[in-house]
């Protein structure tokens, strides 16, 4: 789209409008991937390459759902009972006018049967029911109620879950046509890292969030902070992989050299959002390559909370989040308004204690939020979720807080 200068700050967008450009790149990218066929129990965590319809009623017929004896509602009582009752593996022939048949739960209705009554409301009498009168429908599981022929159910990008094969299966579909998963390669830049003197924590935590989103991570190791080492690399790994995530080098300093590396590559979307911890985000299309790069920024809280936040839609196709109710247990201020604060919590007793908090295991600030010493602070890694405020939070209050499994699935 557009070169960018790393040392200017006029690219820093909201969090939604990341998320948004993210969604684009992915779905102009989903077509390319090449698809698969895979079985029901293959499903989770894959997504759809075709849309799909139902290519059946479900039921194919109407069933009863109390053992009883089944009629046309529209008659009138004194019913005359046919000797032959209906079973779940029979194939009822059509019932007369005036005439009922005793049936089994599960059984399919003889056709023009619109009704069970309940055995213990029925009285039977030298062959003659009577009973109260009921509403067509009535215990009756009806022909194509579930599902109708033809009824759209699936979009192509869907992310297909384990309950998903439960439908499908009532099709009676066998499989289903998925985009392949997405190739990752993981690559931590720094010299630090590279020569040894500081561990690479982020790449881990990364590649178990790809695997997570059901896709395939790789790690390729570390490069030193030297401007053609960097970019070399990169373009070597987005000639093999479908997605290159780097960590570190996303800031603006000196040696920062990831964002330079991308703009020559190809194009950045973004970089940096709105987002504490983990403002220094950035994303690429890298076209001569075939290939998509997410640069994440090197401290390690906030490397997880950007990806999951910005990067996790471009992986899963969803940007809900699931939340729990809590009360704040304490007050927490923030230091600068425009941006989303990502706030780790622990939970306990519907109560929601800030972990970073100085009454808190972790103790980091009395008043006032900070992102920058929290992002390095793995002992937050513990925390049960995270609030997502753009203002500060008072004692007391009713948040709401995404749990971590949330983000990690």
């Amino acid at each position: 789209m557009i070169g960018i200068d790393p040392h200017d700050g006029a690219d820093l967008i909201d969090v939604d409008g990341a998320v948004d450009r993210v969604l684009a790149l992915r779905a102009e990218w989903l077509p390319r991937l090449e698809t698969e066929q895979v079985s029901l129990d293959e499903i989770a965590g894959r997504t759809l390459a075709e849309p799909i319809s139902a290519p059946i009623d479900v039921p194919a017929q109407s069933h009863a759902t109390m053992d009883g004896f089944a009629f046309d509602a529209t008659d009138e009582y004194p019913l005359e009972v046919v000797e032959t009752p209906v079973f779940p593996e029979d194939e009822p022939a059509a019932l007369e006018a005036g005439t009922a048949v005793r049936i089994a739960t599960g059984s399919p209705l003889p056709p023009s049967a619109n009704a069970v009554l309940k055995r213990e409301k029925a009285t039977v009498e030298n062959g003659q029911l009577t009973g109260p009168d009921l509403e067509p429908g009535t215990y009756v599981y009806e022909r194509g109620s579930n599902v109708a022929e033809g009824e759209a159910l699936f979009d192509a990008g869907d992310r297909l879950g384990a309950k998903d094969a439960l439908l499908l299966g009532d099709l009676e579909i066998e499989t289903v046509p998925v985009t392949k998963r997405l190739s990752v390669g993981l690559l931590a830049t720094g010299t630090e890292i590279h020569e040894g003197r500081h561990r690479d924590l982020d790449s881990p935590m990364l590649a178990g969030l790809v695997r997570s989103w059901g896709h395939e991570a790789t790690y390729e190791g570390s490069v030193p902070d030297i401007d053609d080492r960097v970019e070399e690399r990169i373009a070597e790994l987005a000639d093999e992989y479908d997605v290159v995530i780097t960590t570190g080098g996303t800031s603006v300093g000196d040696k920062d050299y990831v964002i330079r590396s991308l703009d020559a590559l190809g194009n950045v979307l973004f970089h940096r959002v709105r987002l504490r911890p983990g403002k220094p985000i950035a994303v690429a299309e890298l076209p001569d390559h075939d290939a998509v790069a997410f640069a994440i920024p090197g401290k390690p809280i906030g490397a997880h909370l950007v990806t999951s936040l910005v990067a996790r839609p471009f992986f899963i196709g969803e940007t809900t989040l699931p939340t729990v109710a809590a009360q704040m247990a304490r007050d927490v201020d923030i230091s600068t308004a425009g941006f989303t604060y990502g706030i780790p919590v622990t939970l306990e007793d519907g109560v929601a204690m800030p972990l970073g908090h100085v009454d808190s295991p972790l103790s980091i600030y009395e008043e006032t939020f900070d992102p920058s010493v929290l992002s390095s602070s793995t002992r937050a890694s513990q925390a049960d979720g995270i609030v997502i405020t753009t203002d500060g939070v008072t004692a007391d209050e009713q948040v709401r807080v995404v749990p971590y499994p949330v983000l990690e699935r």
